[in-house]
């Protein structure tokens, strides 16, 4: 099926699990394929493909046949959907490409088009997190453990003016940044860390500029238009395919569970660990009202707060020898939220106790679940008098 054309130049389409953009025009490409990747004048196709499901499916042939067997893999899905393997750069995926999201953004004539699919759930993780793998000698050498199969963000950037090779790399850096961008927004957590995903470890991207053009462009940085676009478009397509793909969305990103889900934190241990803070039917009604505590926007951006203000001292901006005053003064202002009532910060941090607070994620877990306990614990208390 057919889904659009862009200036006279590329055609969009989707098949049986693939996207694909034919171009009817010569095109310069710079693309992360296996096969035919790296710099090419010479491709006809760029195509994004479904190889398996996002979970528990990583051992189907074409898996497998994707990885360690990548001509033949790309004979297989080029032949399929009829186009000349020869002639095209893939992208692998686990994502719907149902999902896939088109962004086009323009300023006079220039025209860049963005085609995003993205998972990032079971995959994200932090540049400079640690590594699953090395290559040898005698081939791929696993560390510790394999690296999870779900998780892609794979963009194909189509753009109706001619780049430079130099003005593509760039391209390719501000289409990084406008994804990191994203993630930060949203929150998004390293599974491998307890920082910020600004990837995933299996991304992929391909650029497509049309050849022969009047206006060629040497450079596509931030403070030109052409990187504006590219970083637009981008953002756009990814925010709208992680909607797509796993309702990942700012509104989705309003918990206090969801801020704290990159430092081990799950559901069952933190209604659990609440609930042993508390006396038991207090501890039984927050567990039924858990989702309107969770929920709580207020609540919510005390908690995030408090997550920053750790964040600022792991990254080493506040000084360690502030991190009790701080963290307790900041968790006073959690517990104040969940209570819902005009109570001091002063009052909370006496309710808070001596407890030394660290960096350490159990540590600060602690210090979460004992603020949302001190303010449910006084939500109610008094409410009939005077």
């Amino acid at each position: 099926m057919k889904i659009g054309e862009y200036y006279d130049g590329a055609a969009l389409f989707r098949e049986e699990k693939i996207v694909y953009a034919q171009f009817l025009k010569p095109h310069r490409v710079l693309s992360t394929c296996r096969l035919n990747g790296g710099l090419r004048e010479d491709l006809q196709y760029l195509y994004n493909h479904q190889s398996c499901e996002p979970r528990a499916h990583s051992g189907t042939d074409l898996c497998q046949v994707a990885v360690k067997e990548p001509e033949r893999y790309q004979k297989r899905i080029a032949g399929k959907a009829g186009i000349d393997f020869a002639k095209s750069a893939s992208l692998g995926t686990a994502a719907n490409v149902n999902n896939a999201a088109v962004a086009e953004e323009r300023h006079e004539g220039l025209q860049v088009v963005a085609i995003t699919t993205a998972g990032v759930g079971g995959n994200g993780g932090r540049a400079g997190d640690p590594a699953s793998y090395y290559a040898s000698e005698n081939g791929i050498v696993v560390i510790d453990r394999p690296p999870p199969a779900a998780g892609t963000i794979n963009t194909i950037l189509l753009i109706n003016q001619e780049l430079s090779n130099g003005a593509l790399v760039s391209a390719s850096t501000v289409m990084t940044e406008a994804k990191s961008s994203v993630l930060q927004e949203l929150m998004a957590p390293s599974r491998y860390s307890e920082g910020i995903a600004t990837g995933t470890g299996t991304d992929q991207i391909g650029i497509a500029c049309l050849l022969g053009t009047r206006i060629q462009h040497t450079d596509a940085n931030k403070h030109s238009k052409l990187g504006e676009l590219i970083g637009v478009a981008v953002r756009r397509s990814l925010f709208e395919a992680l909607n797509l793909q796993s309702g990942l969305t700012p509104d989705s990103r309003r918990s206090s569970l969801a801020q704290l889900l990159r430092f081990g934190e799950t559901e069952a241990s933190f209604i659990g660990g609440i609930q042993q803070l508390l006396p038991p039917e207090v501890g039984d009604l927050f567990e039924a009202n858990f989702l309107s505590a969770n929920h709580d926007p207020v609540t919510v951006a005390a908690v995030q707060a408090l997550v920053h203000v750790r964040d600022q001292f792991v990254w080493g901006v506040s000084p360690s020898g502030c991190i009790h005053e701080i963290m307790i003064g900041h968790a006073a202002l959690v517990a104040s939220a969940v209570s819902g009532r005009e109570i001091g910060r002063k009052d909370m941090q006496l309710k808070l106790g001596s407890f030394e607070v660290n960096l350490e994620s159990a540590s600060f877990l602690e210090l979460v679940r004992r603020s949302f306990a001190v303010g449910y614990a006084v939500k109610w208390s008094g409410r009939f008098d005077d």
